[in-house]
């Protein structure tokens, strides 16, 4: 059998550059050299030679996070040199990555949401009216960042501008949400037509960190994660369900991660990945491995199934 040419695109110029660049080189160890020949791309430096080589290349793995990575922006170029990839296409990658849309989305299809407003980083807010339209404690975040980049909880009203300057420092438009202490769940789905939900996930963050935000994802020993979540099965189940219909609400193709919290048996929808974290121990992969996927073999199916989309599209 001839090996097929991947192009491993990895690092960026998002504020996630370094964990991107962590998960491609953890997906070239994973990858099976004896299918694939692997030609690896910084996209901050090597899109020129991209270009260049893409006759040579049979498929690309896009393992970048953020802006310019995973908002539709590579994808789109990728259509434009006829290179097929793994996972969403321009529309999904896009539409996922903007949380105000996916929340309209996700109303849209009639899944639960929590309560929000958006500001404008010029914009002069009301800390007291913000605080009571939306209910303290809460959250603030940038619209378009990954990683809880930006991220604040605020629980104390006077504390609001500082939260809207850093989310201010990654995205013009701000997100402020009520905040929900409850179980942290995510649940990953793999597939084209007919979607395959992965065990679900539980996150229990340490006693120093108030949620899952960036040292807690990427440290390791700080956060547990116990795979499958301690939760019913009816729970489990509609949550899988809910990954199933945010996937599809956004128009995502081959693999997604949803984020949701549970608290007293309400369930709510956080937000959706369409490049999960891909580190052997990276969530995403860990569901796969409970449901009998090694890391290897979850890069061989998003493989096979940006191939098929590919042929699908035309």
């Amino acid at each position: 059998m001839e090996k097929l040419t991947v192009a491993l695109l990895a690092g960026g110029i998002s504020s996630e550059r370094e964990v991107s660049l962590h998960s491609g080189e953890q997906v070239y160890q994973a990858l099976d050299k004896d299918k694939y020949h692997i030609r690896q791309y910084d996209p901050q430096s090597d899109l020129a030679r991209l270009v260049q080589d893409a006759r040579k290349i049979d498929i690309a793995m896009i393992i970048l996070h953020g802006p310019f990575g995973e908002d539709g922006t590579v994808q789109g170029l990728l259509e434009l040199l006829n290179i097929p990839y793994q996972g969403s296409g321009v529309l999904g990658s896009a539409l996922a990555m903007n949380k105000v849309v996916t929340k309209q989305l996700y109303e849209k299809a009639g899944l639960p949401v929590i309560p929000y407003h958006v500001y404008d980083r010029e914009e002069t807010v009301d800390a007291e009216k913000c605080a009571s339209q939306v209910g303290l404690p809460l959250v603030v975040k940038p619209v378009e960042a990954g990683s809880s980049v930006g991220m604040s909880i605020v629980k104390s009203a006077p504390d609001l501008q500082g939260a809207l300057d850093k989310a201010g420092q990654f995205d013009r438009a701000i997100l402020v949400e009520s905040y929900i202490g409850g179980t942290e769940l995510t649940a990953g789905v793999i597939g084209n037509k007919e979607l395959d939900a992965l065990p679900l996930i539980e996150i229990i963050p340490d006693e120093s960190h108030e949620f899952f935000d960036y040292e807690a994802k990427y440290t390791a020993g700080v956060t547990r994660e116990i795979c499958p979540a301690r939760i019913n099965e009816e729970l489990t189940q509609r949550a899988q369900n809910y990954a199933k219909i945010a996937h599809r609400a956004l128009f995502c193709k081959g693999y997604s991660r949803t984020d949701m919290i549970l608290k007293d048996n309400e369930m709510y929808v956080l937000e959706t990945n369409t490049i999960p974290g891909m580190t052997a121990t990276s969530l995403f992969p860990q569901a796969a491995q409970q449901a009998g996927m090694s890391f290897s073999q979850v890069l061989d199916k998003l493989i096979e199934l940006g191939l098929e989309a590919h042929q699908a599209r035309g």
